[in-house]
């Protein structure tokens, strides 16, 4: 196989990788500085309800698996669960939410077609202007967020998220995707 082919399939196979998206969950976190959470040891629920304040049309199903994966979490991190939230290190909290969101990319037309370089032909070029494209695309962004508080100094002690896009496939088998964002989200708690 000659160079220039290896060269070829090599950019087209990055051009496609480019492409295809993934829409992985951004994850980041907040630390009250003033609260040492060193030496927790125990945790519990902040509520009976567990969650902080539930969205009208959030599914109860969902509700018992997020909650599983918040706990569990926490958990494998080597806390212990106990019933008691005034005798807990910390209180546990979570929400949860979605937002339909839009996104509008405006390209010339030669945009897609690979012709065209630099500015003069993207309309520039002697007054002739060219046809744009725009491509409107619709989607759902879910967020989720932990909440820790200090039991002795009723102070909040960190806070955890994650954004994602919201895709067909995570509707349909929420599960996993639940349990990989609730530890990527808690393993940032220390």
């Amino acid at each position: 196989m000659s160079l220039i082919k290896k060269v070829f399939g090599t950019v087209l196979l990055l051009a496609l990788a480019s492409c295809s998206a993934t829409y992985e969950a951004k994850v980041d976190f907040d630390k009250n500085s003033k609260v040492d959470t060193s030496n927790y040891k125990t945790f519990a629920w902040l509520n009976t309800g567990k969650i902080m304040a539930p969205p009208e049309d959030f599914n109860p199903v969902m509700k018992v698996r997020v909650d599983e994966a918040v706990e569990n979490a926490f958990i494998a991190k080597g806390y212990q669960l106990i019933e008691d939230a005034e005798k807990a290190d910390f209180a546990i909290s979570y929400t949860v939410g979605n937002r339909d969101k839009i996104k509008v990319n405006n390209y010339p037309t030669t945009y897609n077609t690979g012709f065209g370089w630099g500015r003069g032909y993207y309309g520039g070029l002697y007054g002739v202007h060219m046809q744009t494209e725009t491509r409107v695309r619709q989607y759902t962004e879910g967020k989720l967020a932990i909440d820790v508080y200090d039991v002795k100094s009723h102070q909040p002690a960190w806070h955890g998220w994650a954004v994602k896009r919201i895709t067909s496939s995570d509707k349909e088998a929420p599960s996993s995707d639940i349990k990989d964002v609730v530890h990527r989200v808690i393993s940032q708690f220390n």
